[in-house]
């Protein structure tokens, strides 16, 4: 499946430089990651978006392969990757449906703000289960608009069309546990920060 890049490549300079929008859920967030980590793991991330999530984990594992479907958001990564002069990172233009990844081969997978991005969350959910390891883990934060925002599956469409949204997808925490649960993940951990926020779920795959 081809992902629709335009919209992303187009705002990927000032997406860049936008400051986090809650710094605290934020330093929260990769705290808990890091507390799964160990440092013989190897992790892929999807939508990666400009590399910073992936950069600041980097020191915690041996490798990192960090995928975006926006070619620019990934020439600004990798500038920064050079510019940090971090070696066990590698950023690649790529979508999750493409990648060529032996099953039950890797530690962790992160899809961090990407899911409701997806035409197919549970298709992508999937494969993330049958490239992880048994006891492997899947970290997502994930936008929820169904349970605050459901109207936005009317104007949604309107504002792709004309150029004024990405593509995305409208479903609840609850559809969103639901689909991870079906594909065979025991949730872990679940935090979101105030309403309306982001969900944040540690799923992990059966030993």
């Amino acid at each position: 499946m081809t992902q629709p890049t335009k919209f992303w490549d187009k705002i990927a300079e000032k997406y860049a430089k936008q400051p986090i929008a809650d710094e605290a859920a934020y330093q929260k967030k990769l705290e808990v990651t890091r507390g799964y980590f160990r440092p013989e793991m190897q992790v892929l991330e999807i939508g990666c978006g400009t590399g910073s999530t992936a950069l600041l984990h980097a020191p915690h594992v041996q490798h990192i392969r960090a995928i975006d479907f926006s070619a620019n958001m990934i020439a600004i990564a990798q500038a920064k990757a050079d510019a940090q002069q971090v070696t066990n990172v590698t950023f690649e233009q790529a979508v999750i449906e493409d990648l060529a990844i032996p099953d039950q081969s890797l530690d962790m997978v992160l899809g961090l703000s990407i899911l409701h991005l997806l035409p197919d969350k549970d298709a992508a959910i999937a494969s993330v289960y049958q490239m992880l390891k048994p006891g492997g883990i899947f970290i997502t934060s994930t936008a929820c608009l169904g349970d605050t925002m459901g109207w936005f599956k009317l104007i949604g469409p309107i504002g792709r069309f004309l150029g004024f949204f990405p593509f995305v997808a409208v479903f609840t925490t609850q559809e969103l546990a639901n689909s991870l649960t079906q594909a065979g993940f025991t949730l872990d951990y679940q935090w979101q920060p105030g309403k309306g926020k982001a969900v944040f779920i540690v799923a992990k795959k059966s030993a």
